[in-house]
């Protein structure tokens, strides 16, 4: 068998986050751990910047379980190639790499197949890079696979202010859509209007689904982009016109209540969907294809990526805690 390539000798440890068990953000240590060197069709990369995101917090409590504890969290990163396993022939040691959808990103180092991994564009930072890859994909099969987002489009979209909503807003805008963003407070509000809505609501002092139709003139929208769940279900429905789609991809209030089906058809023949992001990037081809869109609207300044958070990897449960007490805007990254 023959051996990794490697530009510098590395050591077989790194540290990292790990969950020995699942709960609330002191749940995350700050361990050492070893690593290895990579093995066929893998890779080893010196991370730069780790993204943050609300299924790390899933998987951190327990909402979405993980094969085996303990494990470490966190699915999305930015970095560079430091070794090369047996039968890569895609990259080079010292390429800077981005990646989402493969769990273990809260590590200084980590290994992962290098057929899920995309080379960053000389315009992008690796900070960038890591903030938008989760984020960014999503919004590119939420506006162009899911529903094709167009000049005719009015669509409602959750947490305006967020991560995914501040780029998914501003991609929309720049297809044509009429964008209506909800949000929690005051300043939430001006970040959302200056990243592509339209209309902004604040639904902790407005009611969501009064403002959609009043903005609509009763209509309703074409679809509803929904992460936050338990807080806006029913309500997302009602915004709907008929035949339109909720779209449920998220749930950081709780999870929306079971519900019988027939209730899509009382509110108008409604269709309804929970996507994933992993099942549009399954293949290398849609991975990269996908990847490519969203480095696209990037170049061409349609979508302004902020980071406008980060934080130690080391202070994980600190960046967790001010994620999950919407704390946060935009995107916020781990530093190794």
């Amino acid at each position: 068998m023959t051996r990794a390539k490697t530009k510098d000798k590395t050591t077989d440890k790194t540290r990292v986050i790990r969950v020995h068990k699942y709960g609330g953000p002191d749940v995350l240590k700050w361990e050492e751990a070893d690593i290895g060197e990579p093995g066929p069709g893998e890779i080893r990369i010196k991370q730069t910047a780790i993204g943050l995101n609300f299924i790390d917090a899933y998987m951190r409590s327990g909402l979405y379980p993980q094969d085996a504890l303990p494990f470490v969290p966190g699915t999305e990163g930015a970095g560079v190639v430091t070794a090369l396993g047996e039968g890569v022939r895609t990259l080079k040691v010292g390429r800077r790499v981005a990646y989402a959808g493969h769990t273990g990103s809260y590590a200084e180092e980590r290994l992962i197949a290098a057929d899920r991994v995309v080379r960053i564009p000389d315009s992008v930072s690796d900070e960038v890079a890591a903030a938008v890859m989760l984020k960014g994909m999503t919004a590119q099969y939420l506006l162009r696979q899911i529903f094709k987002v167009g000049p005719k489009t009015t669509l409602l979209f959750h947490a305006a202010a967020g991560g995914v909503g501040t780029i998914a807003c501003q991609w929309a805008a720049s297809l044509g859509a009429t964008v209506i963003g909800t949000v929690g407070s005051a300043g939430k509000a001006l970040i959302a209007r200056s990243h592509g809505c339209t209309h902004v609501i604040n639904y902790r002092e407005e009611d969501f689904v009064a403002k959609v139709k009043e903005y609509t003139g009763g209509e309703g929208v074409d679809v509803v982009y929904d992460s936050v769940g338990k807080e806006t279900f029913p309500g997302s429905l009602d915004c709907l016109k008929r035949r339109g789609l909720w779209v449920s991809f998220g749930q950081s209030s709780g999870p929306v209540p079971e519900f019988r089906i027939n209730l899509l058809a009382q509110k108008g023949s409604l269709l309804a969907t929970r996507p994933s992001l992993w099942d549009f990037i399954a293949t290398r081809k849609e991975l990269v294809s996908t990847a490519n869109d969203l480095f696209d609207v990037l170049a061409k300044g349609a979508v302004r990526v902020s980071v406008n958070q980060t934080f130690a990897l080391k202070d994980a449960a600190d960046a967790h805690r001010a994620m999950e007490g919407r704390q946060t805007t935009g995107s916020s990254v781990l530093i190794p």
